[in-house]
């Protein structure tokens, strides 16, 4: 790059940023996502479970987890030249919830990651977002040895509204993760144009 132009002779390109976050149960593997896409060293806040938590902590399905979540992860991925999105993942336990309306503010968009053997641990996130009308897509992360269940019993079983996407994940892929990471913002960007549609007619 010379005086302020690229190699190509264009001017530089201030890129969008977007702020997207990542939320979900405890274990479900929202950090394992951060990480997984993240083009910088991600940011994470965890600590060892210990044996004071343990009644509170339900590692049913996850007894391999020894780390939690504590204020949160925090990674970036550039989608494009032009467009770069903050990823923030929320914290899994009850405990921690009163971080989410400061990891909320400003954001377009969230993923809610799900696991279908604890189905109920997004709940919490599921209902945060759709009260607050942030747009969400909910992405089943597919863990070795869990079954595999079509879109329409997820969904039914969340009880989502038709119009929130629901796709198949693995979150320590970065192909798999980017590909939900746009899917996010399309959803957030169709979601925007409908309710400025609304207000206008």
């Amino acid at each position: 790059m010379t005086f302020g132009r690229s190699e190509s002779g264009k001017p530089p390109v201030e890129p969008v940023t977007l702020k997207i976050l990542v939320a979900g149960g405890f274990g479900v593997g929202k950090t394992t996502l951060v990480g997984s896409v993240s083009e910088i060293k991600p940011l994470r806040t965890e600590e060892y479970l210990t044996e004071a938590g343990r009644p509170v902590d339900d590692t049913t399905g996850v007894e391999g987890k020894h780390t939690t979540t504590v204020a949160m992860d925090f990674g970036r991925i550039t989608l494009r030249e032009d467009l770069v999105l903050y990823l923030f993942g929320t914290p899994g336990q009850e405990r921690f919830w009163f971080m989410w309306d400061e990891l909320s503010e400003g954001a377009l968009g969230a993923v809610v990651l799900a696991d279908t053997r604890r189905l109920g641990e997004c709940f919490a996130a599921v209902d945060y977002f759709e009260r607050r009308s942030i747009p969400f897509l909910v992405a089943v992360n597919c863990f070795e040895g869990s079954a595999r269940y079509p879109e329409q019993d997820v969904r039914g079983a969340l009880d989502l509204d038709d119009g929130v996407p629901v796709v198949l994940c693995d979150a320590r892929d970065r192909r798999s993760v980017r590909d939900v990471l746009v899917g996010v913002v399309q959803h957030a960007m169709d979601f925007g144009a409908e309710r400025r549609q609304t207000v206008t007619t």
